[in-house]
Order: structure tokens, then C-alpha cells, then sequence
């Protein structure tokens, strides 16, 4: 696997990958505020057609946005991420889908769970985005263009737009071609 953005603090130990978010990174574009961030990290690995990647992550979310999941990329402006956004004191599932702009959906979780699994599936140029309070039921979170591009970056995500910083920690993390 391979960075962009390394986090300050990780390691990989196999089926368990950890980081230390760094203070005031993202992933966004252009979206309401105008600001275009794109020094989030992201530990990834090259994905040619049809997969679908799954991942537990779990983490210790304290600020306003802090943030962690998975992350499929083609470049700087076209990408998607979703997992936990922290806003308010309740995690969130969440997605953001880039297309020059930033287009951000969620919805809130109940009793902020302590764990959360995520299932992202590319079939052609349509990305599903789903999410599992225990592992087993999933629920759908969003479908989505994304690209049709052949070779996507995938793999895991964290930042902390406002805040110092949070560690999470990622398990059982596969990328299986469908």
C-alpha cells in the first residue's frame, strides 16, 4: 500500500492498521465555503475494474468534523469518502462524492456505536456506499457516479479539519475484484 498525505503517527500490523490523524486536514472542494482542502491522509492501493472494499474502523473522535472510513480516488477532483464525520458530539454516516465540487450527505447514529463497518462496491462507473452497526446487516448509504476511469485508488482515511487530531484504528480492511 502506498500514502498520499502520510499520517503523522501508523502502523500496519496485517488485518489492523492504525493512525494519528494530524490537526486541520481534509479532503473537500470548492462546496459552500469555497476552500479546497486536500491534505487529508490516505493509505491506499491501486484497483483496476469491478471490487468491493470492506473495513471496520473504529476511533476516538472528539472534534467538530473529525473524520474516518474509506476513500476511493481517481485524482485531486474526483474521489469519494464516507465513514464516521464527528459533528456535534454524534457521529454521523457519512459521504462526500467529488466531481470538481464537494457534494456531502449523512445521517446520524445511534448511541455513537464503537465501531463501524463499511462496504464500498464499483460496478463500472457507480460506486455504492454502505455502512453496519454489527457486520452483518448493511444498510445502503448512497449510490453515486463516480468515473469511468479503468484504475481507482482505494483504501483508508482519516482527517481533522478543525481539531489536533484523533487516532482510529482500521481492521479487517480487503479490496476483493467483483
Amino acid at each position: 500500500m502506498d500514502w498520499y498525505n502520510e499520517a503523522p503517527q501508523w502502523a500496519d500490523h496485517g488485518e489492523t492498521v492504525t493512525m494519528q490523524s494530524g490537526a486541520m486536514t481534509d479532503f473537500w472542494r470548492l462546496t459552500h465555503s469555497g476552500i479546497t482542502a486536500d491534505n487529508g491522509h490516505f493509505y491506499y492501493q491501486r484497483q483496476t475494474g469491478d471490487f468491493v472494499a470492506r473495513v471496520k474502523i473504529s476511533g476516538k473522535y472528539n472534534a467538530l468534523y473529525d473524520q474516518a472510513g474509506l476513500m476511493v480516488r481517481v485524482d485531486e477532483s474526483n474521489w469519494l469518502k464516507c465513514g464516521i464525520e464527528y459533528i456535534d458530539g454524534i457521529q454521523r454516516a457519512s459521504a462526500v462524492v467529488t466531481r470538481d465540487y464537494s457534494d456531502w450527505s449523512m445521517l446520524s447514529l445511534p448511541n455513537n456505536p464503537a465501531s463501524l463497518w463499511l462496504r464500498v462496491k464499483r460496478q463500472g462507473s457507480t460506486i455504492e456506499i454502505e455502512y453496519s452497526l454489527d457486520g452483518a446487516d448493511y444498510q445502503l448509504l448512497r449510490q453515486t457516479y463516480l468515473s469511468a476511469a479503468q484504475t481507482m485508488n482505494v483504501g483508508l482515511m482519516c482527517a481533522a479539519p478543525v481539531g489536533i487530531g484523533f487516532p482510529v484504528t482500521f481492521e479487517d480492511f480487503t479490496i476483493q475484484s467483483a
